[in-house]
């Protein structure tokens, strides 16, 4: 486990930055924490690592975006699918919604904050990541390779 404290946004959004060269054949990356610990910003941190130009905002209402990766660093990962559980209220929901099949595709990079809502759907091979609210700024934020 690695654990970090970020003094910033933008400190926890290069975090998310640095992520990405560990992935070690990962595709998925679990979010847990309480609202505002900072979540949605360290997405938006890999969005932005990947070349994503569109803005990136939580998709609580939708449960569900898809982003496709322009940048040429990334070259093995064309699409990002950011994900938010809060509002499933089963964890079958998931089925529904597909998100099993875009972690099955190797080109794809899924985020899915509440990743604890999957339940028993949570694939073994994956990066959770903790996030802990410490102040207005400041957040703790715990890195595990499963």
């Amino acid at each position: 486990m690695n654990t970090k404290v970020t003094l910033s946004a933008k400190e926890t959004k290069k975090l998310a930055a640095d992520l990405l060269t560990f992935l070690e054949g990962r595709n998925l990356l679990c979010l847990y924490g309480d609202l505002g610990s900072g979540k949605t910003t360290f997405s938006q941190g890999i969005g932005e690592a990947l070349g994503i130009q569109k803005r990136m905002i939580s998709p609580t209402f939708v449960i569900l975006r898809k982003y496709e990766v322009q940048s040429m660093k990334n070259k093995n990962i064309a699409n990002l699918f950011h994900v938010d559980l809060y509002r499933i209220g089963f964890p079958d929901e998931i089925i529904d919604v597909g998100i099993l099949d875009f972690i099955r595709n190797p080109e794809n990079l899924v985020i899915i904050e509440w990743a604890e809502k999957m339940g028993e759907y949570l694939p073994e091979k994956r990066i959770d990541v903790r996030f802990e609210y410490v102040d207005e700024e400041k957040r703790k934020i715990s890195i595990i390779q499963v």
